[in-house]
């Protein structure tokens, strides 16, 4: 495959990402979220610690540190010094802020499905292990 093939194969793959974000956008922003706060959200309890989730998610440290802020201020998120290690913060989800992510991926899920839905039950099988190799 050439690097013009597998470059249309990225830029398809991100166009169906934006589709499904851009088709969810408003009902994520009626939980009280923009769909990069609910991805930072959903990543903060594998990455509780702010350089690591943003590292994670490939975000400057300040632009990570505003949404926080902005999350932190919403209740969906709170900071903690780390019991382990008193120089660190960590930051932990509110009760809320579970029930965010929980709803928000919801919203995605439901629109990637119907994207999904164009696909046979065998091309669905097909696509997801086509992913897992990719990964």
């Amino acid at each position: 495959m050439s690097g013009v093939d597998a470059a249309r194969i990225w830029s398809m793959n991100y166009r169906v990402l934006v589709s499904v974000i851009s088709s969810a956008e408003e009902d994520i922003t009626a939980l009280g979220l923009d769909s990069k706060e609910l991805f930072l959200l959903a990543e903060i309890e594998e990455h509780p610690y702010p350089a690591e989730l943003a590292a994670t998610l490939c975000m400057p440290k300040a632009t990570n540190t505003l949404y926080l802020t902005r999350l932190e201020a919403a209740g969906f998120a709170r900071r903690e010094i780390d019991p382990a290690d008193l120089r660190r913060h960590r930051i932990l989800l509110t009760a809320s802020g579970h029930q965010a992510v929980k709803d928000g991926l919801v919203l995605l899920a439901d629109e990637f499905t119907k994207r999904l839905a164009r696909l046979t039950a065998a091309e669905q099988k097909d696509f997801k292990k086509l992913l897992e190799k990719i990964l």
